[in-house]
């Protein structure tokens, strides 16, 4: 699912939506309503009454959009605020030519949300033998955190070869990860915190790369539309 030239991954916490550019994203989703279901369709009937979450999945809509300016197709919404599942249900349905994940899935109702909601893939900080059983019963992708020697046997245990490395810059970046390789030979990773322009190259050329995320192409590609318009 995941891209090795890198996926996006971004929280809702800070918005940067002009509301100017709001409102369009607010008209559409009140026309929308009728043919939507369940929660979704409750938060477009009534846009004012719910306009702080309503405004969080008008700014999925501008980055997902900015993403795509810049060659990115895959992202991770991460499960650190109330609508992350409304925003993945939002960006499976409205950018369908993408790979829309979850992250900072720590349990199984989480994982069951992120699913229900249209998620392809699960990324955790860290191993959770829950939402493995849960993607595994699925066959979905889970990328659980994993950062030590323990950690690793335990998510190949459970069938899982490709594993998140997080916070990279933490536990000890690419040296860290070649010389995990050597007794896991089997295993590919993910590094995440810490990752960006100044190393990614580097990161990219070791074969055991199997995506690079990171919340700086987000900024990256806002960045660059901001400064197209």
């Amino acid at each position: 699912a995941l891209g090795k030239l890198g996926y996006a991954i971004w929280t809702l916490e800070n918005n940067r939506m002009e509301p100017m550019l709001i409102e369009p994203v607010i008209r559409e989703m009140k026309a929308r309503a009728p043919f939507m279901t369940g929660e979704l369709a409750e938060l477009f009937k009534d846009p004012e009454a719910n306009w702080p979450r309503l405004k969080e999945l008008a700014e999925t809509d501008k980055i997902l959009t900015a993403l795509k300016n810049i060659g990115i197709h895959c992202a991770e919404i991460t499960f650190r605020t109330a609508c992350a599942a409304e925003a993945i249900a939002y960006a499976v349905e409205h950018y369908p030519d993408m790979e829309i994940g979850a992250g900072t899935v720590i349990n199984a109702a989480q994982c069951e949300a992120a699913l229900a909601a249209g998620a392809t893939f699960i990324v955790s900080p860290g191993l959770s033998p829950a939402v493995a059983e849960i993607c595994n019963a699925r066959s979905i992708p889970y990328y659980p955190g994993c950062v030590t020697p323990t950690e690793i046997m335990a998510a190949l245990e459970l069938g899982i070869t490709t594993v998140k490395f997080f916070p990279a810059n933490i536990y000890g970046g690419l040296k860290a990860l070649k010389a995990l390789s050597a007794p896991f030979p089997q295993v590919k990773f993910i590094p995440t915190g810490g990752v960006d322009r100044s190393n990614i190259d580097e990161f990219l050329a070791f074969d055991k790369i199997a995506a690079i995320g990171g919340s700086f192409f987000v900024k990256e590609a806002l960045d660059k539309m901001e400064a197209e318009q």
